[in-house]
């Protein structure tokens, strides 16, 4: 019986059906972290100086022999699990991320293999909006018919870029943003749903700022400066930066989909530290309960945090709940991207 003209005009939908995240066991307090610092510089920093100024207490760490791909294929296991999927059940495996185990090849062929999948695999790299980023194009993929089912992956070592003996005060202050690093992985499957999925994807890009913080080594510019192999920032910069466009982006989000803070059972924010976290609540109005916190604990685990903090609430979603992820991103770049659950 064919199709009536109202079901055969229905916009596809594509949504995230499953999700993942993987954490390493190692936990590196802020104090422990302190001690090494000071001992690396001959600084005497005081105690408790980390957690002070960040509100982080802890992160997690990988282990010798523990790379991005680790984090990420442990997280696609989970999220493949969940979903009761075999890895060649997935013909597009993206790994999103701002950290990769190599320049060459592409991160996502060493999960692929390590699955066992026999999916069209790529990278995607948008400093701490990748996994966003491979969100919204394994779902663009998917309604181009280029795909049928996404596994979006993301692995985080940013705690390998961390400054632990800086030579001076000045290069102490340097890679202090650095200091917020921790590790983690994460993973969804994206795939055509019946109902609910992405309903609303914006991004704002402002690259004139891009050299505002970041990782400099390892490209064209730097290929073996290892002073350029350390996270290096502007951390009141990015976030002024944030701040100014930040609002607007979300003020345009509302505007175009007629939500509002209560429509949401979740707001999940890209999380840098305690103080901008606040500072976040203060500026947008966001209800803290919707909140889904993990920096004080994790500490910046750059675009794994969305994925994180997805994990750890989906099981408690129920069918219609929306949910809104707020990406922030070195380069710099905003993204908002609101889905409902199946």
């Amino acid at each position: 019986m064919p199709s009536s003209p109202a079901l055969s005009a229905r916009p596809p939908r594509v949504g995230i059906t499953s999700v993942g995240s993987w954490l390493p066991r190692r936990r590196l307090s802020s104090e422990e972290l302190r001690g090494e610092v000071a001992r690396g510089c001959g600084l005497p920093l005081p105690h408790g100086v980390f957690e002070r100024a960040t509100g982080i207490g802890s992160r997690r760490i990988a282990a010798d022999g523990e790379y991005a791909s680790t984090l990420a294929t442990g997280a696609a296991r989970r999220a493949l699990d969940a979903a009761g999927l075999d890895p060649l059940d997935i013909d597009l495996l993206l790994f999103a991320s701002a950290t990769r185990d190599m320049a060459e090849p592409a991160t996502a062929h060493v999960v692929q293999a390590e699955l066992g999948s026999r999916a069209h695999a790529l990278d995607v790299t948008n400093a701490c909006n990748s996994f966003v980023n491979g969100i919204d194009l394994a779902r663009a993929m998917i309604l181009a018919g280029r795909a049928g089912r996404a596994l979006v992956v993301t692995g985080e070592t940013p705690s390998r870029a961390m400054r632990r003996a800086p030579g001076s005060r000045a290069a102490f202050h340097d890679a202090f943003a650095g200091y917020t690093f921790g590790d983690a992985g994460a993973a969804v499957v994206v795939e055509p749903v019946d109902r609910g999925g992405i309903l609303d994807v914006d991004t704002r890009t402002h690259s004139e700022h891009w050299a505002a913080g970041g990782i400099f080594g390892g490209g064209s510019r730097h290929p073996r400066d290892e002073e350029q192999t350390y996270f290096r920032g502007d951390g009141t910069h990015l976030r002024t930066v944030f701040e100014k466009v930040g609002v607007s982006v979300l003020d345009g989000m509302r505007h175009r989909t007629g939500l509002e803070w209560r429509d949401f059972a979740r707001v999940l924010v890209h999380q840098v530290t305690v103080p901008y976290l606040e500072r976040f609540i203060e500026t947008t109005g966001v209800p803290r309960d919707k909140l889904v916190v993990t920096v004080g604990e994790l500490g910046n685990v750059a675009s794994a945090s969305l994925g994180v903090q997805l994990d750890r609430v989906h099981g408690r979603l129920a069918p219609g709940d929306r949910v809104l992820f707020v990406g922030l991103g070195g380069g710099v770049s905003i993204m908002t991207l609101v889905w409902e659950a199946s």
